[in-house]
């Protein structure tokens, strides 16, 4: 009798460690743009998004600024990004990211910068009102492409914060006073009307939940 209710224990704790069998590292990364519609997204301000050939087309149309964020907040996560810069104008990832009602005025979060032309510090860090936060060392101010195809890696522990273009580690910064903790992630169009970007192959690990 007790070897049954051993055996029956072993069985129980046994299908309980199965049920709560790790999620290996590769199979967590979840997509965010399915490559066919701007499901899961929402257009802030007046620029142009639409979807072209499995590719986030974003066109700066006004003088404001432009953005497609998340519908879901996002704390801690890493993301993985490809975009191509098809004109001139700057772009960016914003994340912890929130707006003044109605308008297109950010109201918290920071971005990791895009700017295909040389020495405007893509991979760098923008935004929470301080401007400027950091920013690539000078020898990987030529590490972006121009007219072609970047990887970007970013992460966002807490206060940590890194970035990887195109495999170049680009700043790996904890912030001694952070703003912005929850939020969307936005892309984004510079004011002035000439931004002109392409963005694919979208996927996050969101952290948060773990």
């Amino acid at each position: 009798m007790v070897q049954r209710i051993i055996l029956g224990l072993l069985l129980v704790a046994v299908a309980f460690a199965q049920s709560r069998k790790p999620v290996p590292p590769a199979d967590d990364w979840v997509q965010l743009f399915n490559g066919k519609d701007l499901k899961g997204w929402v257009e802030v301000g007046k620029e142009k998004w639409t979807v072209e050939d499995g590719t986030i087309h974003g066109m700066g149309i006004s003088k404001a600024y432009g953005y497609l964020m998340t519908e879901k907040s996002y704390k801690d996560f890493h993301m993985a990004i490809q975009f191509k810069c098809e004109g001139d104008g700057n772009s960016g990832v914003f994340f912890h990211t929130a707006f003044k009602p109605g308008t297109p005025d950010v109201s918290q979060g920071m971005q990791f910068e895009i700017d295909c032309a040389l020495g405007k510090h893509t991979g760098g860090m923008y935004g929470d009102g301080r401007q400027w936060i950091v920013w690539p060392a000078a020898e990987n101010e030529i590490v972006v492409r121009r007219g072609e195809w970047n990887e970007y890696l970013l992460k966002v522990e807490g206060n940590h914060y890194v970035a990887r273009l195109n495999g170049v580690p680009m700043v790996d910064f904890t912030d001694p006073s952070p703003r912005s903790f929850d939020g969307g992630i936005a892309l984004q169009l510079h004011s002035g009307g000439s931004g002109n970007m392409r963005f694919r192959e979208i996927y996050i690990r969101d952290l948060t939940k773990r």
